[in-house]
């Protein structure tokens, strides 16, 4: 068995680098590739008609990667005001995107850092700290995590992009990550199986309700602006109204696994410590620990939502023209949607609870728990 995990493990990461995205961009006259600041020959400050400070600056790049590594580049920026612009320093890695004028002159711009290098860093301190708390079940998440990673990259971005309904392949692939993460985590087992159930009849109800109720409010799923720029790009190929509530599907699961697996094994535990009590009575007591769960799940559910959009609430806390009235907020289809989807994720949540603990207390018995 161990040998065959282990086999898994091998398979996993030997897959993972194939799914990674490269760095190098090109697209027509356009390239994206990395540099390095190699001098500042040039800099100066304006400052804005709103008070706010220009930092301008012309940059010396050494190319470091593809056909621009080692070349010494040219980034004129003295001329341009970004709000966005950063202060380069010397030694910095950034991002410059290459592209070619009317008559063939190429055209340097830097666009922001190159920050791929802190991001593996903080992923493999993620890793080792998952491993040293959680040992062998960490390692199993982890792996959970990168087949999760291969399913979303593998299968469900690229059937949405070639035309297929977003709402099925999120719930064909949610169903994929659910049994690999279940089974995975937990092992092949009655509680796992369980687990598994009710989070799949959690996910349905969810799924009704944002179908349901993003009909009622009229939703279109064009709020956002990468809604717009992805139907352009695509040609119009894409479902955006099913993309959202793909969204909403694959957003749901995560935390409809965490409460519900912890729910059943709960359920275990309170038959197991006592085998005297009776199903109400174990689902009683379950449900005592799972609304105090609850309480905080939907909370934090909640928060992360707000903190994911939190420049958009402070933009309509202002009390500008359209959004003068409390009304006027909840009209608009970018705070909709978040209610939309926080409300279903929240309902389906809710009612995963008493679900989970029924299923569990009714199908596990204490004569099979301890096989």
């Amino acid at each position: 068995m161990k040998i065959k995990f282990l086999t898994f493990i091998s398979l996993v990461l030997f897959l993972l680098p194939m799914s990674s995205f490269g760095q190098d961009f090109d697209v027509a006259n356009e390239q994206m590739f990395k540099a390095r600041v190699v001098e500042v020959l040039e800099q100066k400050t304006s400052t804005r008609e709103d008070g706010s400070n220009s930092i301008q600056q012309k940059l010396k790049l050494q190319g470091l990667e593809g056909i621009w590594e080692n070349k010494d580049l040219i980034f004129d920026g003295t001329e341009l005001d970004m709000l966005s612009a950063s202060e380069y320093q010397v030694g910095d890695r950034v991002l410059v995107n290459r592209s070619l004028g009317p008559v063939g002159e190429e055209t340097f711009y830097v666009i922001g850092y190159s920050r791929t290098s802190s991001i593996y860093w903080l992923a493999l301190l993620f890793a080792l700290i998952v491993i040293i708390v959680g040992r062998l079940k960490g390692l199993r998440a982890l792996v959970v995590l990168c087949l999760t990673f291969l399913i979303i990259l593998k299968f469900i971005i690229p059937k949405i992009l070639a035309g297929s309904d977003p709402l099925l392949i999120s719930i064909a692939g949610s169903f994929f990550i659910l049994i690999l993460a279940v089974y995975i985590t937990e092992g092949v087992k009655k509680t796992s199986t369980i687990a598994i159930f009710a989070i799949l009849i959690s996910l349905v109800i969810t799924g009704l309700l944002s179908f349901w109720f993003s009909a009622i409010a009229k939703l279109t799923g064009f709020a956002s602006e990468e809604a717009v720029f992805l139907m352009d790009l695509a040609g119009g190929n894409i479902n955006i109204k099913g993309l959202l509530l793909a969204g909403i599907i694959i957003g749901a699961l995560g935390v409809l696994d965490d409460v519900i697996i912890s729910q059943v094994m709960l359920v275990k535990e309170l038959k197991t410590s006592n085998p005297q009590l009776t199903n109400s009575q174990v689902y009683r007591q379950a449900m005592r620990v799972g609304i105090s769960h609850l309480s905080s799940m939907v909370n934090t559910l909640f928060l992360a939502y707000a903190g994911a959009s939190l420049p958009l609430l402070i933009l309509f806390s202002v009390k500008q023209p359209p959004f003068l009235t409390f009304n006027q907020v909840l009209d608009n289809e970018m705070i909709a949607t978040e209610i939309v989807r926080t409300i279903t994720g929240s309902i389906g949540l809710v009612l995963a609870v008493p679900l989970a603990t029924l299923l569990a207390a009714q199908f596990i018995k204490n004569k099979k728990i301890n096989n």
